[in-house]
């Protein structure tokens, strides 16, 4: 029987499983609930959930049973508190736990050097080079950092509204937009329902939309907050390339994350980023759970191309 491989993206919303035979032909794909935080009793079980919801339905799929040669998991929220737990529940004889930056670029350019720009509800760049070297630009949280990302959007967007609320910025459509879109009384009263519970970062991240809405229609507020949303972006990037590829050097560049649904972002990064000689601006090839399991397949040494990759990893 063919060796079995896994690859798992353990994400914020949900986590997925990809199998894939010794000739990379994907056999199997599951899903499960997210598994980013595994602290507390709660948090472990959860996590436990889902690692073993995912790669049971993948397993259904494929209609296998049996042991892994070699697992690759992703992880949003960081490896270091996940590792001893999937050595416990997960039948594999190796296991290489990292984080969703790697397994993104992975996927994105089919497991070839270059790099991945991401921006979600944060923001990150994250690139390899032909000899394995690593780097990271970003990534650093709402607070120090996330330039860029879906939450930093709807904060620039906010305090748009807020100096025009209070007199001293510029009218915008994104004052009422917010308002409308969530219910508040004014732009203040959103700010205070912004810092609580029922407004976490993710959601407030989601209004980023309403930014590319209004400058679509001519915002000009709206579409400067964009306009440096692909600068910051484009720096990122610019970062990781200038430490791991020569001047002139080719380079693909991939982009993922809900940021660049926007037109706007996304063809103003593309131009920023194409003016150094050498980058091709492209979306990603595979998704991160495909990317895990070509980062499984490359830690047993195996060079295979991936064939029969669900439509929802493409």
């Amino acid at each position: 029987m063919s060796r079995l491989f896994l690859g798992v993206d353990g994400g914020q919303s949900s986590t997925t499983a990809c199998i894939g035979d010794e000739e990379g032909r994907v056999i199997g794909y599951g899903r499960g609930g997210p598994c980013n935080h595994v602290g507390g009793p709660e948090g472990r079980a959860k996590f436990i959930s889902a690692m073993k919801g995912s790669v049971t339905a993948a397993l259904a799929s494929a209609g296998v049973e049996g042991r892994f040669a070699v697992a690759c998991l992703g992880f949003s929220g960081g490896p270091a508190d996940k590792e001893e737990i999937l050595h416990e529940i997960l039948p594999a004889d190796h296991i290489l736990v990292t984080t969703d930056a790697l397994i993104a670029l992975s996927g994105a350019t089919a497991g070839k050097p270059g790099i991945i720009t991401i921006a979600g509800t944060g923001s990150i760049s994250f690139g390899r080079n032909a000899a394995g070297t690593t780097v990271r630009a970003g990534g650093w949280g709402y607070v120090y950092g996330d330039e860029g990302g879906g939450f930093d959007l709807t904060r620039q967007a906010l305090r748009a509204a807020l100096r025009m609320e209070e007199g001293w910025g510029s009218a915008t459509l994104l004052r009422q937009m917010l308002l409308e879109a969530t219910g508040a009384g004014n732009a203040n009263d959103l700010l205070h329902r912004f810092y609580t519970v029922d407004y976490p970062r993710p959601r407030i991240a989601a209004f980023a939309r309403l930014v590319d809405e209004a400058a679509v229609n001519g915002d000009a507020i709206a579409g400067e907050i964009l306009a440096n949303a692909a600068q910051q972006l484009a720096t990122l990037t610019a970062a990781v390339r200038q430490q791991l590829f020569h001047s002139g050097e080719a380079a693909v560049v991939a982009y993922l994350g809900g940021v660049f649904h926007s037109d706007l972002v996304r063809e103003r990064f593309r131009m920023l980023v194409e003016l150094a000689e050498g980058n091709q601006v492209t979306p990603p090839v595979y998704g991160p759970a495909a990317g895990a399991l070509l980062e499984a397949y490359r830690a047993a040494k195996l060079d295979v191309q991936l064939s029969d990759v669900p439509e929802s990893e493409k």
